[in-house]
C-alpha cells in the first residue's frame, strides 16, 4: 500500500514541532590580534612588521596544545598620501597583519593576552567563546528536540482517546548558536609596565552557549472513535 502525503479517516496525520533549549559551559574561546607599523620609509615598516609578527607567533606558540588553531588572515601596507599640494606625495606608510587564535585553555587565555598586552602597537580582540562542530552539546539539544517532539504528539493523540502509530517524517529546522559580542582591548606599549613587575593574568569568566534546536516531526495516529 502506497503511502499518501496527506491524512485520511483510516490513517489521520499529526505533524508536531519539537523544541530544545541548552545552556551550556563554552570549549574555545578566539581571539584576533592586530599588528600595526607606521613610518616613512615603506621598507622600514615591511621590516618592523616582520619583527612584530615574528615575536607574536613564537609566544602564541609557546603555549603549546592550548593553542588549538592560529592562522594569518591578512597582511597589509599601504601608503598614506598627503592631504594638501599638488601631486602624490607619500606622508608615510602603514602596515598591518591580522592573526586569529583558537585556544581550548582558558587558564591559558587570559596570561596570553595579557602578554599580548605588553607588546608594542598590538591590539587584541575577543573573546569570541564557542562550542566545537563536534560538540556533543550539539547532539543533546538535537535529542531533547526529538524527545519533545514525540512527547507532544503522544499528548495530542492522547487528547484525541487514541494512540501514535507510526514515524512518517522527522525534519530538523537547525540549532542556533549565537555569537556573544566581541571584547575589544587596544594593545599596551611596552613603557607603560617600564620598572614594573609583569601584570597579573586576565581572569576572564567564560561566557555560556545558548543552543537552541527545533525538529518537525509528522506521525500517523490510530483512528480515534469520535
Amino acid at each position: 500500500m502506497t503511502a499518501t502525503p496527506y491524512g485520511t479517516p483510516e490513517t489521520p496525520h499529526l505533524t508536531v514541532r519539537g523544541e530544545a533549549d541548552l545552556d551550556v559551559a563554552p570549549e574555545t574561546a578566539g581571539i584576533g590580534i592586530t599588528l600595526t607599523a607606521r613610518g616613512r620609509d615603506r621598507r622600514g615598516v615591511l621590516d618592523d612588521l616582520t619583527r612584530r609578527n615574528a615575536e607574536v607567533l613564537e609566544l602564541v606558540k609557546s603555549y603549546g596544545e592550548a593553542v588549538e588553531h592560529l592562522e594569518t588572515g591578512s597582511l597589509t601596507v599601504a601608503p598614506e598620501l598627503t592631504r594638501h599640494g599638488r601631486g602624490e606625495r607619500v606622508r608615510t606608510y602603514h602596515g598591518t597583519v591580522r592573526l586569529t587564535a583558537d585556544l581550548g585553555d582558558f587558564a591559558a587565555l587570559g596570561e596570553l593576552v595579557t602578554r599580548l598586552f605588553d607588546l608594542e602597537l598590538t591590539r587584541v580582540d575577543g573573546p569570541w567563546w564557542a562550542l566545537r562542530p563536534g560538540s556533543p552539546a550539539h547532539t543533546e539539544a538535537r535529542r531533547r528536540a526529538v524527545h519533545d517532539a514525540v512527547r507532544r504528539a503522544r499528548a495530542y493523540a492522547e487528547a484525541l482517546g487514541t494512540s501514535l502509530a507510526a514515524l512518517i517524517e522527522l525534519s530538523d529546522t537547525g540549532a542556533e548558536l549565537p555569537r556573544p559580542p566581541a571584547f575589544a582591548a587596544r594593545g599596551m606599549e611596552p613603557a607603560a609596565f617600564a620598572g614594573e613587575a609583569a601584570p597579573p593574568p586576565l581572569d576572564l569568566e567564560p561566557q555560556r552557549q545558548h543552543l537552541h534546536a527545533e525538529v518537525t516531526a509528522r506521525f500517523t495516529m490510530r483512528p480515534p472513535e469520535l
